[in-house]
């Protein structure tokens, strides 16, 4: 048992001698206590369910047997409260994408500098998400390709109803031009936002000028 002002982490990484590192990293701030370690992705799961209390999960991806994105969904489908930091020598957009889409609380390289981790738990553990400043541009990056692969994907209805929408017409005034019934654009309209994975016009807007959707109808209206 610890002190409830204390910190309780459990430490996942397949090199015990990194562990040791990060253990004593850690647990210098007086805060913070590795009550709990994993050499894999499976005992990861264990030890989390064994605990009595765990406060943020220190996660590496890269582990025997299952991976530390595999034992963090284990883990969030026991209790989906956990707050799982991703720590990977993976830097890559996808990686960081599949994390923080998976539950993660937050993700950092194991190329950042060692108070950055101590921060990002300190972060966390408080209740605020925290992605590595090195990281910011990556994830938006990420997502923003994902978003241009689902226009790419979108049917020739539905491009053209996310355009007319960019433009700001409602679906009244869509209907009138394609002659379809409003109820059929407004179940277009949610269908395009959840497949680009906006919440509002203003995002779908944003979207659409971030991708040159504006601009190539423009064009393709002068050229008319």
């Amino acid at each position: 048992m610890h002190d409830r002002a204390t910190i309780a982490v459990l430490l996942v990484d397949d090199h015990a001698v990194v562990r040791e590192g990060y253990r004593r990293l850690l647990e210098m701030t007086g805060r913070i206590r590795v009550c709990a370690e994993a050499a894999d992705g499976e005992e990861a799961y264990r030890r989390y369910a064994e605990a009595d209390r765990i406060d943020v999960v220190v996660m590496d991806i890269t582990l025997p047997r299952i991976s530390g994105l595999e034992a963090m969904r284990r883990i969030l489908a026991r209790d989906n409260r956990a707050r799982v930091l991703v720590f990977s020598m993976h830097e890559d957009a996808v990686f960081v994408s599949r994390a923080l889409d998976g539950g993660a609380w937050g993700y950092l390289t194991k190329s950042s500098a060692p108070e950055v981790l101590v921060e990002a738990v300190l972060a966390i553990a408080a209740g605020r998400r925290y992605l590595g400043p090195d990281l910011a541009t990556a994830r938006d990056d990420a997502t923003r390709r994902m978003q241009r692969d689902e226009i790419a994907r979108l049917s020739e209805r539905e491009f053209e109803i996310f355009r007319l929408l960019a433009e700001g017409n409602g679906p009244q005034r869509i209907s009138e031009l394609l002659n379809l019934t409003p109820k059929t654009v407004a179940n277009y309209q949610s269908n395009i936002r959840q497949k680009l994975g906006v919440e509002n016009t203003a995002q779908l807007v944003h979207l659409a000028i971030d991708c040159g959707v504006l601009d190539r109808a423009r064009d393709a209206g002068g050229e008319a």
